[in-house]
């Protein structure tokens, strides 16, 4: 069975790097662990760090959250809908919202519960994903503040995650002024400016950050050390934190170029061969990963000699060349992901996730 790995000691090193960025500049920040895909080994290693907020996107993976630590605040980070509003008042503390008559019936469960639940109202600022519109949002935060049971925490905003609109100085501003306005216009205190994310990060080290912004929400740049800004990775973070493992299960030197009439694969492509390499030889590994598991095109095989030749929805094939390295079957390929293939392999149930740290000498064995 393949299986993909968590380094406790190097996310703790990402973890201790952020916090302490945050800290420096008076941010508070909430952790996204959507990409742990609600797993309770992973969770509970993770929760053991010293932080307060969690957000996911799933309520079921809230669930798992609050049954290893009932204490900790949980943010759910997408607009909710109504048919799991009575699970998203009882397992997250705080939600994200865009919709009034998603709130007033928020509000009508929280009641129900006896509870006040929280809220954050995210602003459209350009990516078109969630948000109300800048002309709407007076009269959006004034209806929802005359809802019981509800408190508006927070005002926040998304960037990147669909079209790739990147955060900058000027619309960071704009959020901040639309938290002051109503600050000030309704009397009320906003604690949250929630306008950070993991491609916000690069702001804070180029002074571009407004100071308005008070809270962040990060994931990615977490668990794969990256800059997700510019595309690359912080020299300070572990990029390594995640890796998979998966088993050759057959080993043998064929021919490089397929033989017989060609129609389209299971995907749907057609396949063209090269003419030149017609009568070549070289070793090709299979090993039991394949296409139900992750999108190859998320993988990176990390001894840079190998090359993937291909992949099928159980199994994918990786040419060994002349197998300088002399692999052999039962051995393992050990490839890095980059989110979404770490996203997509941590959903799968069919691979098995450990926690244990890599032995340098004997490594992992199945």
């Amino acid at each position: 069975m393949a299986f993909v790995t968590l380094d406790t000691k190097k996310l703790k090193s990402n973890f201790d790097y952020l916090d302490s960025l945050f800290k420096e500049n008076d941010i508070e920040w909430s952790i996204v662990s959507k990409m742990l895909c609600g797993n309770k080994e992973f969770l509970t290693e993770l929760l053991k760090f010293d932080f307060n907020q969690i957000c996911d996107s799933r309520v079921s993976n809230l669930k798992v959250i609050k049954s290893i630590n009932p204490k900790i605040e949980t943010i759910y980070i997408k607009p909710p809908a109504k048919r799991s509003l009575s699970s998203v008042v009882k397992y997250a503390d705080i939600s994200v919202n865009t919709e009034f008559e998603t709130i007033k019936l928020l509000s009508e469960e929280a009641k129900k519960q006896k509870k006040t639940h929280k809220i954050i109202i995210m602003i459209e600022l350009g990516e078109l994903r969630e948000g109300v519109l800048g002309e709407d949002f007076i009269d959006f935060y004034e209806s929802v503040f005359r809802l019981d049971n509800i408190q508006v925490i927070g005002i926040g905003a998304n960037l990147s995650c669909l079209y790739g609109v990147l955060p900058n100085h000027d619309k960071l501003i704009q959020l901040s002024l639309y938290e002051q306005l109503i600050e000030a216009k309704f009397d009320k205190q906003i604690p949250y400016v929630s306008g950070g994310s993991s491609v916000t990060i690069p702001l804070i080290f180029q002074n571009l950050l407004p100071k308005g912004i008070n809270h962040f929400r990060v994931g990615e740049t977490l668990f794969l050390g990256t800059d997700v800004y510019n595309n690359t990775k912080l020299e300070k973070m572990n990029s390594d934190v995640f890796r998979l493992y998966s088993e050759i299960i057959e080993l043998i030197e064929k021919r490089t170029v397929p033989m017989g009439e060609f129609g389209t694969n299971l995907e749907g492509d057609s396949y063209e061969i090269d003419k030149s390499s017609i009568g070549e030889t070289s070793y090709r590994a299979i090993v039991d990963l394949g296409l139900l598991d992750v999108d190859v095109n998320h993988l990176e095989l990390i001894d840079t000699n190998l090359k993937v030749s291909g992949a099928s929805s159980d199994m994918i094939v990786i040419d060994l060349h002349d197998n300088k390295d002399n692999y052999k079957v039962g051995d393992l390929i050990e490839f890095e992901m980059d989110y979404m293939g770490i996203l997509r392999i941590l959903n799968s149930r069919y691979i098995e996730k450990r926690v244990k740290p890599l032995d340098s000498k004997k490594g992992w064995v199945l």
